[in-house]
This record gives structure tokens, C-alpha cells and sequence, in this order.
């Protein structure tokens, strides 16, 4: 039985052959565009940590105005809980795709509620503007349940202020 690439090189030689030169070189821009795809991927910062970290600042202005203002109470601690579901559902995709080694602290963010109940309940509402915008930015660049995610709260944060109009 012949072997299935001939040999004409002396036994115990390592010379490689001409097709397995050229697998490798095949190989080359594959390897080369999977580690650069694996590189970026560190550099380039999570699309959804904006967002989440916008809802957890939108909570804790929507807590301060309704620890502050309390006609805005029940309005204003709505849109904190629900901005609070936003923020944990964001990171928990988030930590899903960049699992980290250790949990993620989020300190409660700082911020200045206004003196009075008109100019809160207009910081509410600029807040969930931006968040709405925001999130309808990035939903069509993301993919599936990212983009669906991002939708729902963009809806959310409409409702949301229609909740304070």
C-alpha cells in the first residue's frame, strides 16, 4: 500500500510538505480575524452599561423626590422601582456575556433633588426622556433578546413619564 502523499525526502526528515505549507497559510486570516474579533471585544465597553447606569441614577432621583416632595410620592416611587428593574435586568445581561470574577459593586449613585415639587417632577421626567432616547438608539444595533430588551425598557420609560405628565 503507497502512502498518500509520496515522499522524497530521506526517512526521520521533517521537512513539511507543499499542501500542509499551504493549509497554513489558508489558515492565517482566520486566526487572524478571530483573535482581533476576540481583542476588541475587551476594548469596546458594553452598549447596555450606559443604560443601566442611567436607571440606577434615575432611581435614586426618583427615591430622593419621593422622600422629598411627598405629593410626588407615589408617582415618583413608581418610576424608582421600575427603574430599578431596569437597571438589575440590564447588568444581569451585562454580567451574562462578561461574566466578572468577583460581583460588580454599583454604589448609589449622587444625586440633587430639587427644592421644589414642579422642578422634580421635571428632572423625572428629562431623565426618562434621555433614558427612552437612549435605549431607542442602541435597540436596532443590538442583536435579539438585547434589542428586546432595550425596547421594553425604552417603552417603559415613555409610560414612565406619561405616568408624571
Amino acid at each position: 500500500m503507497r502512502a498518500p502523499f509520496p515522499s522524497h525526502h530521506p526517512k526521520g526528515s521533517s521537512r513539511v510538505g507543499r499542501r500542509e505549507v499551504l493549509r497554513l497559510f489558508a489558515a492565517l486570516p482566520v486566526v487572524a480575524v478571530a483573535s482581533s474579533a476576540c481583542a476588541g471585544g475587551e476594548d469596546v465597553p458594553d452598549p447596555l452599561t450606559a443604560l443601566a447606569t442611567a436607571a440606577r441614577s434615575d432611581a435614586a432621583l426618583a427615591q430622593g423626590v419621593a422622600r422629598t416632595h411627598r405629593a410626588l410620592g407615589a408617582e415618583a416611587g413608581a418610576v424608582a422601582e421600575i427603574r430599578t428593574e431596569h437597571a438589575r435586568l440590564l447588568q444581569q445581561e451585562i454580567d451574562r456575556l462578561d461574566p466578572p470574577d468577583e460581583p460588580r459593586r454599583h454604589p448609589a449613585p449622587a444625586v440633587q433633588v430639587p427644592a421644589s415639587a414642579n422642578e422634580a417632577k421635571a428632572a423625572l421626567k428629562r431623565a426618562l426622556a434621555a433614558a427612552e432616547q437612549s435605549a431607542a438608539k442602541i435597540c436596532p444595533t443590538l442583536p435579539g433578546y438585547r434589542c428586546g430588551l432595550t425596547g421594553s425598557v425604552s417603552a417603559s420609560c415613555a409610560s414612565l413619564a406619561e405616568v408624571l405628565a
